[in-house]
């Protein structure tokens, strides 16, 4: 069974922390790289970060020194730590592949960011 379940939004204000957390299920993303995105009102979803199942990593250059992405295999769990978040990260937050992502997605997390 394929499935994506994204949690740990909220709302914070400006330069506080959260930790996104994404289950999921189904070999389809076990064995895949894993990336977090983002996609706020009127704009297109954009990838945030991404990690291989060896633990490299990518980010967006405006998250770099910001945001974190990690992976627990075993658990198949990937996560992504905000800290010194700014009003310009709020959006709804998904997990997906990182390369050709499933067009199953999960209902995302929203992030909200006061300032």
């Amino acid at each position: 069974q394929v499935q994506l379940v994204e949690s740990g939004g909220g709302l914070v204000q400006a330069g506080g922390s959260l930790r996104l957390s994404c289950a999921f299920s189904g070999s389809i993303f076990s064995l895949s790289s894993m990336a977090w995105y983002r996609q706020a009102p009127g704009k297109q979803r954009e990838l945030v970060a991404g990690i291989t199942r060896n633990g490299a990593t990518n980010y967006l250059d405006s998250v770099k020194g910001r945001f974190a992405i990690s992976r627990d295999n075993v658990n198949n769990t990937v996560y992504l730590q905000m800290n010194t978040l700014k009003p310009e990260d709020t959006a709804v937050y998904y997990c997906n592949k990182q390369y050709y992502p499933s067009d199953y997605w999960g209902r995302g997390t929203q992030v909200t960011v006061s300032s």
